[in-house]
């Protein structure tokens, strides 16, 4: 099936999906963190897995309090879990104030302005984990250059391997490809982006 196909097909349920990540700037500042720390854990595990992880870890409120030994046992099914639970004992000091957690305000609004700060600052974070969190809080135009979107962009020749890129600077050589292919193609690379998810991981997620 054509790729215009596939897009008009899920177009509306991709839509939807960003118009909650849009939402997200009435969340709470608890909320944000949350959306950062599941960013953290997804590198090389399923979002799913993270994902309920970070659910049970607000619900208990560890999230926000526990240490890292506390975190670390609600990590199960996350791969690399150690070094994640300390990632985002790391992240809490860096983005609580002493009252009240502040994410937002640490930001800048221009989007790679704010990847740029989020991948030198936080750590764990990197370029692809900076622009998935971003978009899960509503920014946009920001390629997450997962193993999913590599595939794609590799079967559709806009890259010669579908290789996670080793440089900040390899990161925005393939975005902009990335970028131009969304263009030449007619859909909005962050459209494309949950399409192509979509297609690998079987439902569009976050």
């Amino acid at each position: 099936m054509e790729l215009s196909e596939r897009y008009r097909q899920k177009k509306q349920e991709i839509e939807s999906r960003l118009l909650d990540f849009k939402n997200m700037k009435n969340a709470s500042e608890k909320d944000i963190f949350a959306e950062l720390c599941f960013c953290l854990l997804t590198p090389q595990s399923k979002a799913k897995t993270c994902w309920r992880a970070i659910e049970k870890l607000k619900d208990n409120g560890k999230l926000y309090d526990g240490s890292q030994q506390e975190v670390l046992a609600w990590l199960a099914g996350v791969r690399f879990n150690v070094g994640k639970s300390s990632y985002i004992v790391e992240a809490r000091k860096l983005f609580h104030n002493g009252t009240d957690f502040a994410v937002r305000e640490k930001l800048p609004q221009e989007p790679a302005k704010a990847r740029e700060w989020l991948a030198d600052n936080v750590k764990g974070m990197g370029m692809k984990e900076a622009s998935h969190f971003l978009r899960n809080i509503g920014y946009e135009g920001l390629a997450i250059l997962d193993r999913h979107i590599l595939r794609h962009l590799h079967g559709n020749g806009v890259i010669e391997e579908a290789k996670p890129p080793s440089t900040r600077k390899k990161y925005m050589e393939i975005e902009g490809k990335f970028r131009a292919f969304s263009e030449n193609a007619g859909i909005p690379m962050d459209h494309l982006d949950l399409l192509w998810w979509s297609e690998e991981a079987g439902e569009i997620f976050k």
